[in-house]
């Protein structure tokens, strides 16, 4: 065969490997795949259990399971098949490993071989391989899984969580496009995790299509300049209309710190607190308060220590500067110049 896929005709016969994605409905083919299917003589396929051989049968068409298992018998059965008529080959799920190169050798060997073509009968969709990640999460949570995964809460996989994000802000940070590619695939798997644990609640389950839905109804609601008919010309403007959405979807909060997690990284909970209370209006009684408290008016030395640290954590806003993330990057130079 040769770079797109059809070999030089030695002789009457003809062979169609149909290729199709997996993660798509089966039976949803291109038209070409469809006239191929429908033109051949002999439809064949590994399992007649899987998907695809099922939805191209119950279109009422005729296929033959061929069980070969080995690449190299699979590949004579075929070649022998199409010796003098058209046989298409659906596909496995697997992708049927070395059939290709086990035909090629087959056809050498022989010197005479029927025209071999492959057809590419449906394409992956962007985010296609989440489906992947959605079913081998299933694997390993169902019974005859992995035993640790089994017994997992979503109480003991907090910890993971929190390290897998951590871990992530550090790739991100790094600027290694690998190490960002390896830990944002560790965030996703402890999101999937949760929700396939979720899935198994008896009173109240969910899964990971209802993560997915709220997500994209959130998404949709809070940007009405791209879904709806809002104007909205710079990134300022999106912003305070993110902003008034959100207030209206969280207007059931009766005090101005309610939703900030408790267990927040101590100084980016600073800094949401400071952002929660200037957008309420209250900047100015938080600085006033906490310069009172660093000057250790109503403070004892500790708080006097604290507010100072909430002083720097203001300083940063004013300038525009994530102090988490400036702290990260000092700490990160100290290891450098020590030779770390």
């Amino acid at each position: 065969m040769d770079q797109h896929g059809r070999g030089r005709q030695l002789s009457g016969g003809r062979l169609t490997l149909l290729l199709t994605s997996p993660r798509l409905a089966p039976g949803l083919l291109t038209r070409s795949a469809w006239e191929a299917v429908t033109a051949a003589q002999e439809v064949l396929a590994r399992d007649l259990g899987d998907a695809q051989p099922q939805a191209i049968a119950d279109e009422g068409i005729t296929v033959t399971e061929i069980r070969t298992e080995h690449p190299a018998q699979l590949a004579r059965h075929l070649l022998d098949r199409a010796a003098a008529g058209h046989v298409l080959w659906i596909g496995s799920p697997d992708g049927d490993p070395g059939l290709s190169d086990a035909l090629a050798a087959e056809a050498a060997r022989r010197g005479a071989a029927p025209d071999i073509e492959v057809l590419i009968g449906s394409w992956d969709l962007p985010g296609a391989r989440l489906l992947d990640a959605v079913a081998v999460m299933d694997r390993l949570r169902s019974p005859g899984g992995c035993p640790w995964d089994a017994e997992q809460t979503h109480a003991s996989l907090v910890p993971y969580l929190v390290e897998e994000a951590h871990e992530a802000v550090e790739a991100l940070e790094s600027g290694d496009r690998e190490h960002m590619v390896e830990e944002l695939g560790d965030v996703l798997l402890q999101v999937l995790f949760h929700a396939r644990v979720a899935q198994e609640h008896e009173q109240d389950p969910f899964d990971v299509d209802d993560v997915a839905g709220h997500l994209v109804a959130k998404l949709v609601r809070r940007h009405p300049h791209v879904f709806g008919d809002v104007a909205a010309d710079n990134a300022a403007t999106v912003e305070a209309n993110w902003e008034q959405i959100k207030a209206a979807e969280k207007s059931h909060r009766e005090h101005p710190l309610e939703g900030i997690p408790a267990g927040m990284p101590d100084l980016a909970r600073a800094d949401k607190v400071a952002s929660r209370l200037e957008r309420a209006g209250r900047a100015d009684w938080l600085r006033e308060r906490v310069g009172a408290w660093a000057r250790g008016e109503d403070a004892d030395a500790a708080e006097a220590l604290a507010a100072e640290l909430m002083t720097v954590v203001l300083r940063a806003r004013d300038a525009g500067v994530d102090p988490a993330a400036a702290l990260r990057s000092l700490l990160r130079r100290v290891h450098a110049e020590l030779g770390g």
